[in-house]
């Protein structure tokens, strides 16, 4: 594969500087003609329902579109704002920081030849799996900054005195990785794996969608995915007893039912938590007035991305460059990797950061936050609602007190609640709406 064409672009560079080969995309040829290869040397070897799955994943894989965009151009004119940092794409010491802690992000994409998913014969999540990979993509977020010391989880951060590695598809991560940092990565690899018993594993968040009427095979909706990751931790057997997940519920943090989940009795420290917050920023499309909205969270240190998307195709967004949103795409379909001993960990991250215009944004999305204690909850308070208060419409709102168990019990089945001016509360019908979101 020629560089020239298949590698990530900056505007403005000169052609020897487009010329990096570290950053390489898969072209829609390569991908299929892999495809193919793999498909003929396992024709004699395998059933027809494995080969038949494996037919169903190329064809995701080039229907949903990883592999069809070749290029994704960033200015040098503007920064880049990824998770709360700024990357200066002028300057290459900026530049190769920017690829480094892209390239150190957890990635989860579809996966084929797996054990069959709970209540199903499916060995494969492509074509339907996206908007669970996305949502382990913020969990596993949210994983890395609670288990590992602040700069730790990736070797390109200044504040931890190293240097930036540069990235080549040739190098092995598990090279590139301290050795206490590369045992806490692969730990919280393996509790993403794609087997029963890893506690946020597809077939694990499959067996807890059941309780919200979903099963292996539907289409997962950002809100649903919000609750799943909850229920994931607080039912999980790993050693995370000091985080915890809040969901808000129509568009509301309620800040009384925060404290009582993270409060302890003393002199123990307040618990982390993780606050997921489904929204809908539109009707069918996202109304422009929230994309302001949209960049300033993710300036925030405290927010952990977004699980959102285009319709009906979910994407993992961390980040913006002008008028386009940077993210981590689950559309490229791999497979299983055996977790048990010491396992490659290239397919667990992508070099290829993607755009995509704000205009394309699904209005359905979640947005992750992270506090690691009391402290960092109330400057996450403060914030977030200085951005949500900047607007006529704020896509969520802080309030004292604790959920009304009572007003959501008796809230008809599809109807959702949307905020007004002066935060007066109404319903609307959404029997043809996609998700159960709140509208705003």
């Amino acid at each position: 594969m020629k560089p020239s064409t298949s590698s990530a672009q900056f505007v403005g560079q000169s052609a020897a500087d487009d010329l990096m080969d570290d950053w390489v995309f898969f072209s829609t040829e390569s991908a299929v003609s892999q495809g193919l290869e793999e498909s003929r040397d396992d024709q004699e070897a395998e059933d027809t329902g494995r080969f038949k799955d494996k037919l169903v994943s190329a064809w995701n894989s080039v229907k949903y579109g990883w592999t069809l965009k070749q290029k994704s151009k960033f200015s040098k004119r503007s920064p880049v704002f990824m998770l709360g940092k700024s990357y200066e794409l002028k300057d290459e010491v900026d530049q190769q920081h920017f690829r480094c802690c892209f390239a150190s992000l957890l990635w989860f994409t579809y996966r084929r030849g797996f054990r069959p998913l709970p209540g199903s014969s499916l060995t494969t999540d492509s074509g339907w799996g996206c908007v669970l990979r996305s949502s382990q993509m913020l969990l596993a977020q949210g994983l890395l900054l609670h288990l590992m010391p602040p700069g730790d989880y990736t070797q390109s951060s200044p504040a931890n005195g190293k240097r930036c590695i540069k990235i080549s598809r040739h190098l092995s991560w598990g090279s590139i990785l301290d050795r206490p940092v590369e045992s806490t990565h692969r730990m919280i690899l393996r509790w993403f794996a794609d087997n029963p018993t890893a506690p946020f594993g597809i077939h694990r968040l499959v067996e807890l969608g059941k309780s919200s009427g979903k099963k292996a095979g539907d289409w997962y909706g950002p809100s649903i995915a919000a609750h799943i990751l909850r229920k994931a931790v607080e039912a999980s057997v790993v050693d995370l007893p000091n985080l915890v997940v809040y969901v808000a519920q129509d568009c509301t943090i309620y800040l009384q039912d925060v404290r009582k989940l993270c409060e302890r009795p003393n002199p123990q420290h307040w618990k982390s938590v993780l606050i997921l917050v489904p929204v809908r920023l539109g009707g069918q499309d996202l109304n422009p007035s929230y994309i302001t909205s949209v960049k300033k969270l993710l300036m925030l240190e405290c927010c952990i991305g977004i699980i959102g998307g285009k319709p009906k195709h979910s994407l993992f967004f961390v980040g913006f460059q002008e008028n386009h949103l940077l993210y981590l795409d689950p559309h490229y379909c791999q497979p299983t990797v055996d977790v048990t001993n010491n396992f490659p960990l290239e397919s667990f991250h992508c070099k290829n950061p993607r755009k995509m215009p704000f205009s394309r944004m699904d209005p359905s999305c979640t947005i992750g936050f992270y506090a690691k204690g009391q402290m960092e909850f109330e400057s996450l308070c403060t914030s977030v609602n200085e951005v949500s208060s900047a607007e006529t419409y704020p896509m969520f709102i802080f309030e004292e007190g604790k959920t009304r168990e009572e007003a959501r019990a008796n809230t008809p089945t599809h109807s959702v609640t949307f905020l007004q001016r002066k935060t007066q509360l109404g319903r609307v019908d959404t029997n043809s709406s996609m998700d159960e979101f709140v509208l705003l």
